[in-house]
């Protein structure tokens, strides 16, 4: 099996979506399952795991009807209010959707303390009661603070987004390379090898920008814990979904086809359960 797990669907709103700025032009219209089924098909991808880009309850409806209504997606990362005080009752009642596999929340937009505050740390503590998992999106800036975070929870499943988002566009690698080092010692840490292509040069990237970030990353998480995710449409700023897909499939070509079998399908398919 095959599986693309990191790609986002929208109808675009520019108020709600004013992350979405004026240089970006070209994600400013929907990006819905009719437009990434070809995507797929045409690079070899099954299904994918489709993950909140909203912050609300509306957002996580919105992509578990779309998972309803196309089989290809094989799972959703959605998201709830993990501070709120009702937060068991809640998570109870997203545990009836089975497509449901886990949550996010946008710490990159956060200060890094937010994530050590009482009643977030309360949340994320209730999810892997449900059998949740959680996607951990943040900066460089915040790799300190997700290594005092991880130590709270031994048995949660957790995965980091787009490798810690790493300043690749100006080759700044020692710091960021000793903190994901640090954090791949968590044996319930997985990692997310997507959105490369927005962290370098959008216009002048070059397969060789990539190989030291993926280097540590492999060497660090080793081939059973890192998992593929397009970052489709997001990627578009940068490469075609082809494109970004090329810069992998190169790096790869020493690897054996069990770790290349692990990183394009099986490795996200046992951490989502979409096997």
């Amino acid at each position: 099996m095959t599986l693309d797990a990191h790609q986002h669907f929208w109808k675009f709103d520019p108020v709600r979506d004013a992350w979405i700025s004026e240089n970006m032009s070209v994600l400013r219209r929907d990006f819905l399952p009719a437009d990434l089924a070809p995507m797929l098909r045409q690079n070899g991808m099954d299904g994918c795991v489709a993950v909140q880009a909203d912050q609300s309850e509306t957002e996580t409806r919105f992509l578990l009807d779309l998972a309803a209504q196309n089989d290809f997606v094989r799972a959703v990362v959605g998201w709830t209010e993990l501070r709120a005080g009702d937060v068991e009752t809640r998570l109870e009642y997203w545990s009836q959707f089975p497509q449901l596999r886990g949550f996010r929340h946008i710490l990159q937009g956060e200060k890094p303390e937010f994530m050590l505050d009482p009643a977030f740390l309360r949340g994320v503590g209730a999810l892997g009661k449900k059998g949740f998992t959680y996607d951990i999106l943040v900066f460089p800036r915040h790799l300190r603070a997700v290594r005092i975070f991880l130590q709270k929870f031994e048995n949660q499943k957790f995965i980091l987004d787009h490798i810690a988002k790493p300043y690749i566009r100006r080759g700044l690698i020692a710091q960021w390379k000793k903190d994901v080092g640090a954090l791949a010692r968590h044996p319930n840490l997985w990692c997310k090898v997507s959105g490369l292509v927005t962290e370098a040069d959008w216009k002048g990237w070059r397969q060789r920008d990539f190989k030291p970030y993926l280097d540590a990353v492999f060497e660090a998480f080793g081939s059973e814990r890192v998992v593929y995710g397009s970052d489709w449409p997001v990627c578009l700023l940068a490469a075609s979904y082809a494109e970004q897909k090329s810069i992998l499939d190169a790096y790869l070509n020493t690897y054996s086809p069990a770790e290349k079998a692990g990183f394009w399908g099986n490795n996200g398919a046992a951490f989502y359960r979409t096997e």
